[in-house]
């Protein structure tokens, strides 16, 4: 009897070794960061980010959505649905599930994104980033957000087609605890935001974006998404996994090895 349960609990160690041996060893592989950026910026944000998780011995795709940073598609076709297809296009490429990560507007594109390719999303990450709910548009959700001070400071051009920030707010607003070079960098590359995406809604199901497991880094300094409405938001979609910067709204700017730490801590 005494040899039979020995034999049982080495064979249950054996089984339990190799199990966590193998997480262990999963754990380790290089992940692939897909990384989207937010209105009125570009890809440029992330270069600190993905230089720590490059070091780190991962993958990173940047995505540059039309009509940003170098791109110039014409403003009048742009939509929530030409992102998405952008970000799907990137992740297509990769040869594994990816971790993909979305700031601010881009949380809008990494929520349709999800929706339409859930079962390639390891992870979904939000980083100070709108999360709407199924037939919402992120114009509702800024107007549900009474601690953002970024409306006042809004210009819509003569043909509704594009969405200024006033000059002296731009800097307030995004990057108020960033250097002065980090400042300068974004008064440099900023660009007028398309203005036809923030109002196309998105539909999800539980079958499509709320079959991806996610997780929320939360900006406690943001004045553009208030913490109130990203604790609103967090509650409506049911995530448990969430951590926090101290920063303003551009976190990978100001405190960005701080933001590679928290990928580089969520494993598959």
């Amino acid at each position: 009897m005494k040899k039979i349960a020995s034999s049982l609990l080495a064979s249950m160690l054996a089984i339990f070794t190799f199990a966590f041996c193998n997480k262990k060893e999963d754990n380790a592989k290089p992940k692939t960061y897909v990384l989207v950026h937010g209105a009125w910026q570009a890809p440029y944000v992330w270069d600190a980010v993905r230089d720590d998780l490059l070091k780190a011995g991962n993958k990173v795709i940047v995505v540059e959505l039309p009509g940003h940073g170098n791109d110039n598609t014409a403003t009048y076709i742009l939509s929530l649905d030409v992102y998405r297809d952008k970000v799907i296009q990137a992740i297509s490429a990769a040869n594994e599930n990816v971790i993909l990560v979305g700031h601010s507007m881009g949380g809008m594109v990494v929520t349709a994104v999800a929706e339409k390719i859930p079962a390639r999303i390891s992870k979904l990450v939000y980083i100070g980033a709108f999360l709407p709910t199924s037939g919402q548009a992120l114009v509702d959700l800024s107007m549900s957000d009474p601690g953002s001070k970024l409306g006042n400071s809004l210009i819509q051009s003569a043909d509704k087609l594009t969405l200024d920030v006033k000059a002296d707010s731009l800097t307030y607003l995004f990057i108020n605890d960033g250097t002065p070079a980090v400042k300068t960098q974004v008064i440099d590359k900023y660009r007028a935001e398309p203005a036809i995406p923030f109002t196309n809604k998105v539909t999800l199901t539980n079958e499509g974006f709320g079959a991806v497991t996610k997780v929320y880094i939360k900006t406690l300094q943001d004045i553009v998404i208030s913490p109130g409405l990203q604790d609103r938001m967090i509650a409506a979609a049911g995530i448990k996994t969430v951590y926090s910067v101290n920063t303003s709204h551009s976190p990978f700017l100001s405190q960005p090895h701080e933001v590679s730490k928290l990928l580089l801590g969520i494993t598959n």
